[in-house]
């Protein structure tokens, strides 16, 4: 964040939400997503399948191939290297900071970042258990190799003893979108002219998925897809006038300054 993201008066006028209130939810919520995963686990055969399917698929519409991605990261061990650990390291750790940063200087978009991102981990719950995916750095046919496995570092052991996540829920791509979304909001919430340069963040994070046969670039596209509507229908904070006084033209969040009755069956926490 640079000098040009101040927070007007009208922004500091809404209340943060209790924050203990919030860590719990977050904190609870992600435990509800991670048994929620696990549930999508044992479905070895179909997840092969479908990854069958969905390279099939991609070839038929002349997608272009995750190998030529891959290509050019093995040019060289330490750019795969890295590729390999910006996977394994930056996806938590920059969502987490920019909810902070949200939380303590924009807390109307706060709560907006927090729902969207919310609503687009829990439909990918659903995604993962209807319809589990090997990876393409698990199927023979992508002719693809796992970089994590062979360069370090990985965040996966073998599928069969890794009990802390699950390895079949590739669709949709919550690395990417989480991603975009982080960059959505960066733009969003701040006024800096170079703040459109956020939108690296998800390119990167694209071409590390892919590169690294974590991803199908399908599974970016449905994550994208998800991401587009749950922005549709959770509405963005915006500018009020109030009728006169010093209240007037105050930053009110639509949908945003009363709590929904039924927001911890939406809210779902942290996701791979």
């Amino acid at each position: 964040m640079n000098g040009r993201t101040e927070p007007s008066e009208a922004e500091t006028a809404i209340a943060r939400p209790p924050l203990v209130r919030e860590l719990l939810l977050v904190a609870g919520l992600f435990l509800v997503y991670k048994f929620g995963r696990q549930l999508a686990t044992g479905h070895t055969a179909e997840a092969f399948r479908n990854a069958d399917r969905v390279w099939d698929l991609e070839r038929a519409v002349r997608l272009p191939g995750e190998g030529s991605v891959q290509h050019l990261l093995l040019h060289n061990d330490t750019l795969v290297h890295l590729a390999n650990t910006y996977y394994a390291t930056v996806h938590f750790p920059a969502t987490a900071a920019f909810l902070i940063w949200l939380y303590l200087r924009r807390p109307a978009h706060y709560v907006w970042a927090r729902r969207v991102l919310a609503a687009v981990t829990a439909a990918a719950l659903v995604v993962h258990l209807a319809f589990p995916l090997a990876p393409p750095r698990m199927s023979a046919a992508t002719g693809l190799i796992d970089t994590g496995r062979v360069y370090g570092p990985s965040v996966y052991g073998p599928p069969q003893t890794d009990h802390l996540s699950n390895q079949f829920a590739a669709m949709p791509s919550l690395h990417f979108g989480w991603a975009l979304m982080v960059a959505i909001g960066l733009i969003v919430a701040t006024r800096s002219r170079l703040r459109r340069l956020w939108l690296l963040h998800p390119l990167l994070t694209l071409l590390v998925i892919v590169g690294t046969a974590n991803h199908y670039w399908l599974d970016a596209i449905v994550a994208t897809a998800m991401l587009g509507i749950a922005l549709v229908v959770i509405s963005l904070p915006r500018r009020t006038a109030t009728a006169t006084g010093r209240g007037a033209g105050k930053l009110v969040p639509t949908a945003l300054d009363e709590e929904a009755v039924d927001e911890e069956s939406v809210l779902v926490g942290a996701a791979r």
